[in-house]
């Protein structure tokens, strides 16, 4: 059974669409009775919220004329689905600009009724993550909403783009899809400069302007699957092979996705990454709580030598020694 707040927020979407509807027709798209409908209406009317009544054969429910209901109204579970895809978008680097995100939960705050509200406001203030924040490289939430918009009415786009040699150049590209992926915007598509497939960063996009050319896309392609694929065949200065003595399930859950492949073997699990760093892969083999070896690189052992050295030098540090 829904909670009675929910039904009384669908009453006042059904009055707000469907003015005139009979107590009789009320309750019956509520899934109540006539008198649960009349209960609803007066707690809208203490809200503020003026319904009007008129009785006889033809009589109904409507909103006072002229009267504008604020733009959101939320049920709980709306409510905090919003806001809790807000604040993950945060965490995860989705959003486009920290104060974007702080502007729309507090515009959804003003709206909400206190009973609303207050509980929202709790989880905002004590949800936690077990996954790090990502710094992210937001785009420019225009030149984002042009490609998805180009993308999804298939329309070639003009960009002017810079790539990570500070290299500017002209391009026209059919964009098949966006996808965001460990704190970055991508988009994928055909690029008419090279004649191929490619992948751009969007936040190296410095303006994107609409063409007239409308494309095909081809059958079967799939952003995701490409843009994964592409980065897995990025060169990356370390080759990266750990055995770990541990339940692969566990290994896996204890892992950021797609930072290595696991594999089991009589040993234990092989663990398989690729690294541009080893300081933190050293750091992500010392967060595990089970033995490994290292088969590769050799050059991995000395970096953990390292960070095992700062944090025996750290454990035998005494109060106030670092202010000496």
């Amino acid at each position: 059974m829904s909670h009675p707040l929910t039904r009384v927020l669908a009453l006042l979407e059904l009055l707000q669409t469907h003015a005139g509807l009979t107590g009789t027709q009320l309750a019956d798209r509520l899934g109540t009775d006539v008198r649960t409908v009349r209960r609803y209406t007066a707690h809208l009317r203490e809200l503020g919220i003026p319904v009007e009544s008129d009785r006889g054969r033809h009589g109904g429910y409507r909103l006072a004329r002229g009267y504008r209901m604020p733009p959101l109204v939320l049920t709980n579970d709306e409510a905090l689905a919003v806001v809790l895809g807000l604040l993950a978008g945060e965490r995860l680097g989705m959003s486009g600009t920290a104060p974007a995100g702080a502007g729309a939960l507090a515009k959804i705050e003003r709206v909400l009724p206190q009973a609303l509200r207050e509980p929202l406001a709790a989880m905002r203030d004590t949800l936690s993550f077990t996954a790090d924040s990502v710094n992210a490289q937001a785009p420019e939430t225009g030149v984002l909403l042009t490609l998805a918009q180009a993308s999804r009415s298939r329309h070639t786009v003009a960009l002017r783009y810079q790539s990570w040699r500070q290299e500017q150049s002209e391009r026209d590209l059919d964009p098949y899809g966006v996808v965001f992926h460990a704190g970055r915007w991508y988009v994928i598509g055909h690029d008419h400069h090279r004649d191929s497939l490619r992948t751009f960063r969007i936040d190296r996009i410095a303006s994107i302007a609409p063409r007239g050319a409308v494309f095909t896309l081809p059958a079967g392609f799939d952003p995701v699957t490409h843009l994964t694929a592409t980065l897995a065949q990025a060169p990356y200065r370390w080759q990266v092979e750990v055995l770990i003595d541990g339940p692969l399930g566990e290994i896996a859950r204890r892992l950021p996705s797609g930072v290595a492949t696991l594999t089991a073997q009589p040993g234990g699990v092989l663990m398989r990454a690729r690294a541009e760093r080893l300081d933190g892969m050293a750091h992500l083999l010392a967060s595990l709580e089970w033995p490994f070896t290292i088969h590769t690189p050799d050059e991995l052992r000395q970096t953990l030598k390292d960070l095992a050295g700062r944090l025996a030098e750290a454990a035998e540090r005494q109060p106030g020694s670092l202010s000496q």
